[in-house]
């Protein structure tokens, strides 16, 4: 069970500490069901998600870099490239994803929990927005489908 929260940044924290950095480049095979492709660096995942938008279930497969570009091929709309730091916050971790190519301008903050009772009580740092954890205009599988990031 994957459960989440999203947040609109536009404060964008001091990035020159040793953060874990990812890469990632990600297409969707299907919209619903959810089923995507990511590179990540250089590992390679299938992942099926369940509905929902803070809580759904969600599985991972490894892929290799061939079958990665096969199913590329295959992927709906638009590729998303995005670089993704990785923050300590408290007992969190945030990850920052800020995005290129179509969606440049758009910066995303999303946090992890164990519970959904965890995800509510949540207090967010002072440098994140919006909460859009349920506005599907924000969902990575929507915003493949866009030509640039979305407006109020």
């Amino acid at each position: 069970m994957e459960i989440e929260r999203k947040f609109l940044v536009s404060n964008i924290p001091d990035l020159s500490e040793a953060f874990e950095v990812k890469k990632l480049e990600q297409g969707y095979i299907s919209t619903s069901p959810v089923i995507r492709i990511r590179k990540s660096n250089n590992q390679f995942i299938l992942t099926c998600k369940g509905k929902g938008l803070m809580a759904r279930e969600e599985f991972e497969l490894p892929l290799s870099e061939d079958e990665f570009l096969h199913l590329k091929q295959k992927t709906d709309h638009h590729t998303i490239i995005k670089t993704r730091y990785l923050i300590s916050f408290l007992n969190h971790t945030i990850e920052l994803d800020i995005f290129e190519g179509q969606l440049k301008g758009l910066v995303i903050a999303e946090v992890e929990f164990n519970s959904l009772e965890e995800a509510n009580s949540f207090l967010p740092p002072t440098w994140f927005g919006e909460d859009v954890t349920m506005d599907y205009r924000y969902q990575n599988s929507h915003l493949t489908t866009l030509s640039q990031p979305p407006t109020e």
